[in-house]
């Protein structure tokens, strides 16, 4: 048998690989960083194996909850991704699978690679309505991509839309791929009827570094993205300051950023209730955005979710929080599960990139709601 991870998003360390029902994992930490959580391998040589795969320090992660009721994710061919038994005693995850091939990959969560976010890239700009501007470079050397969806007019709306400031949370990207498919529709008349109306500015990757590495939540040189807002730095966060950078040219009317959460099983959103300047035309745009999608997509509700900030209380170093606060718009972070969604289960699947596509795809139905009233 072999364990490999020379490959993106790769991580896992080996403890002991001598039997099939007894392979030991450790989780790797993030560059520079001590969170861990993501793994991502291939196992060879181990068909028709009963395989019994612990990982021995998932006691210590940065989320213990995430692990209560999770599944992990398998796959032959890197394309479809499909959920194994996995469980977890408190200390140890062990997933138990007896793959049906030589060659089987494992991941914390179904991956999205550089590839196939530079193939994203491709797609769009073969549209006349997309063009792609390189806001710089990240701290490996990566090239930050900011999509450009309409024709710029500064009379028209300016909606942001960011995904993967946590590298791990690969459904962010998922959603953006859904987003940006229906978007570029020329058949699809709430695309057509928000294009004329607005600019988007969508930044499918903020942190590709943090992605390549295997990373859960930091960019290469070690840091959290979503608490870098009020003082970004080339050196340290250069992602957060060039992105910043181009919305101060622009402005914002409307901002979405694309997350996962690893202990809640639904789909959500967190507002700016804790901002300064949270008022009751924000709070009515964001009961409108709301009201839009649960219309739209089932997948989405307002149940459950994160505890409201108290007014004034807001931690304003989070992307949401500063967009919201500087540009006083409407600004949502979006979380998507990485178990499944409670409301809508899937024992295959479990919440997965085509649902993520397809969440993203119908975010423009509450937009296209609430276009008229953002300023």
């Amino acid at each position: 048998m072999n364990i490999s991870t020379a490959f993106d998003s790769g991580s896992v360390d080996i403890v002991s690989l001598e039997r099939a029902d007894d392979i030991q994992l450790k989780i790797r930490k993030d560059s520079q960083s001590d969170f861990l959580q993501w793994f991502h391998f291939r196992l060879q040589g181990a068909a028709g194996e009963n395989c019994r795969i612990r990982f021995l320090n998932a006691g210590e992660t940065s989320y213990v909850k995430g692990w209560e009721d999770y599944r992990a994710v398998a796959s032959y061919d890197r394309k479809h991704w499909f959920r194994v038994p996995t469980s977890f005693d408190g200390k140890e995850l062990t997933i138990e699978h007896c793959p049906q091939s030589n060659s089987v990959y494992y991941a914390y969560f179904e991956p999205y690679s550089s590839e196939r976010h530079l193939d994203l890239i491709g797609m769009a700009c073969e549209s006349a309505w997309c063009e792609v501007e390189r806001l710089g470079a990240t701290v490996d050397g990566r090239d930050l991509d900011l999509l450009v969806l309409g024709d710029g007019d500064p009379a028209k709306r300016k909606i942001w839309v960011t995904a993967r400031q946590h590298p791990g949370e690969t459904m962010a990207e998922w959603f953006i791929e859904g987003l940006l498919e229906r978007l570029l529709d020329e058949d699809d008349a709430v695309s057509r009827s928000l294009l004329a109306k607005a600019t988007f500015y969508i930044v499918p990757n903020i942190n590709p570094d943090g992605s390549a590495r295997g990373n859960l939540r930091t960019n290469a040189a070690g840091a959290n993205l979503n608490r870098e807002w009020m003082t970004p730095s080339l050196e340290f966060s250069p992602e957060v300051y060039l992105v910043r950078q181009k919305m101060h040219e622009t402005g914002v009317d409307l901002f979405l950023d694309a997350h996962g959460d690893e202990a809640l099983p639904y789909v959500f959103v967190a507002g700016c209730e804790g901002n300064p300047n949270y008022s009751p035309r924000l709070m009515q745009l964001e009961n409108a955005f709301k009201q839009y999608w649960l219309q739209s997509n089932p997948d989405f509700q307002d149940q459950q979710g994160y505890e409201k900030d108290k007014p004034g209380e807001a931690n304003l170093t989070l992307a949401t929080n500063y967009v919201g606060q500087h540009f006083d718009c409407l600004a949502y972070t979006i979380e998507m599960p990485f178990k499944d969604n409670a409301n809508l289960p899937d024992e295959e699947y479990g919440w997965s990139g085509e649902r993520s596509r397809k969440l993203g795809a119908s975010v423009l139905q509450p937009i296209f709601g609430v276009i008229d009233q953002l300023r």
